[in-house]
């Protein structure tokens, strides 16, 4: 879908719905289905949801047919998710008048601006929970039943579900994810998240380093601290007055073992400091590669956008990273047709992606979100056909330059963490290496969660092929 965006975060998995907790074997009274759309979090707070769900006596399901409970976790970021989010409420309104006591909610990013809409005026709920109220879902369903509509979207400035153990659904048993912050103190113009998620707070490092330290103690082999801003992570310690930073965590978290590859995302580019780039320089583990969204090449655009640097700014942290962190993995976050973007701001993009050659990016054409700055200040005053053009332009360029990024890594040998089977076919293993390529190589008797020294011999766009070279 061209016009909405070439790579969505994690939308290749939107829609999808959570597998029964593994090794779980309980009978359950009642089972629940969770679909979930858009970025990191939102998966992972569907893990923390099932968890909350789980404790209470509900079961898992793949199959919505099956389940008692409906609960979508919603995006607001792009109004494809929305429209998506509205259709599948929808069918499952049909679904309500055939089967009595099936009950359908709404999570997440949309349930305070759109709780009316779905609530009274089109019926197409009977439960609505913001981010920061999941821990009142086992009130709220039984509130439910009762017949009477329930509703939580209150904003918290403390709650962070740390002492929540997230239950892995869908999990390959290698890669998790682990949120370390919500909320977002930023005012970014386009974006809803400081209005959806609240204000930024921290989670105690101690309880992010057992949540990762009983993820490898479980065979996992690669964690992703996550947060909106995550490299903003500040958090003071009351008992000792200690301040730990992003740097700080990241150090503690790479600690757990050697064997533990962690990531993280997303970075604000204000935010990643010359602390963070030499820890990650200092540990092997802390995988070398980082998501620095651009948004725009303009300084005017910028400007608007409220992203507080220049072009000339962010080509210096480009380059910082790179003199810090040679052959770091790069990838972005592109935004087209934003309000009063002219041709020669749209070029100034353009030369930004040139300068960059990043590894990866999500590209989107502007759309106006509602209650944000810049649906508040500016007119959105692109033409949808000029929108679609330079996104189109956009994407071919990055197509060009991840083809190039490809090519330049044949020859070259890399440490891969094996994630799975390929897709193509269960001949072939697939896993990442440090820049978050993925690399298929012949299975051979390697297994799932080994680490591997691949060789490549080939590639296409998106895909290194190589083999299994010893050492």
């Amino acid at each position: 879908m061209l016009e909405i965006a070439e790579k969505v975060h994690d939308e290749s998995r939107q829609g999808e719905a959570v597998a029964p907790i593994m090794g779980d074997t309980r009978t359950y009274s009642k089972k629940f289905y969770i679909e979930s759309y858009g970025c990191q979090m939102n998966f992972n707070d569907s893990e923390i949801v099932a968890a909350i769900l789980n404790n209470e006596g509900f079961g898992a399901t793949r199959n919505a047919d099956e389940a008692d409970i409906v609960l979508l976790n919603t995006c607001s970021i792009r109004e494809k998710a929305e429209q998506t989010v509205r259709r599948r409420l929808t069918e499952f309104k049909k679904t309500k008048r055939s089967k009595p006591g099936f009950l359908v909610g709404v999570l997440g990013c949309m349930a305070e601006r759109l709780k009316a809409k779905f609530l009274e005026e089109e019926k197409l709920v009977d439960m609505v929970v913001g981010p920061d109220a999941y821990r009142s879902l086992p009130a709220l369903i039984e509130e439910a039943e009762t017949g009477q509509k329930g509703v939580n979207v209150l904003l918290s400035r403390e709650e962070t579900y740390a002492d929540i153990s997230p239950v892995r659904l869908d999990s390959n048993g290698v890669t998790a994810f682990v949120s370390i912050m919500r909320g977002c103190n930023n005012m970014c113009a386009f974006c809803v998240v400081p209005f959806t998620r609240g204000r930024e707070r921290s989670r105690d490092p101690q309880s992010v380093i057992a949540e990762a330290t009983d993820l490898f103690e479980r065979g996992y082999r690669e964690v992703t601290l996550l947060g909106q801003n995550v490299d903003s992570y500040y958090f003071v310690d009351e008992t000792n007055g200690e301040t730990i930073t992003f740097a700080m965590l990241l150090e503690r978290v790479a600690a757990i073992s050697p064997l533990l590859r962690v990531r993280f995302s997303t970075s604000h580019p204000k935010d990643i400091t010359d602390e963070v780039l030499h820890a990650m320089a200092r540990h092997e583990n802390i995988c070398k590669y980082i998501h620095l969204p651009v948004q725009s090449g303009s300084t005017r655009i910028l400007q608007l956008m409220n992203r507080t640097y220049t072009r000339e700014w962010y080509m210096k942290k480009v380059d910082r990273i790179r003199e810090i962190l040679p052959g770091c993995g790069l990838s972005t976050d592109v935004i087209t047709g934003f309000c009063t973007e002219t041709e020669e701001d749209h070029q100034d993009t353009m030369s930004m992606m040139e300068y960059a050659h990043y590894d990866l990016a999500y590209m989107f054409a502007y759309s106006e979100r509602p209650g944000t700055l810049a649906a508040r200040r500016y007119q959105d005053d692109i033409p949808e056909e000029v929108k679609k053009r330079r996104l189109a332009e956009v994407v071919a360029l990055h197509r060009r330059h991840t083809l190039e990024s490809m090519q330049q890594d044949v020859g070259k040998t890399f440490k891969v963490l094996i994630e799975g089977p390929s897709k193509r076919t269960d001949a072939d293993l697939f896993g990442r290496n440090d820049q978050n390529k993925v690399v298929v190589f012949p299975r051979g008797n390697h297994r799932k969660g080994d680490y591997v020294m691949v060789k490549i011999d080939a590639c296409t766009a998106g895909t290194l092929i190589g083999t299994v070279v010893e050492g």
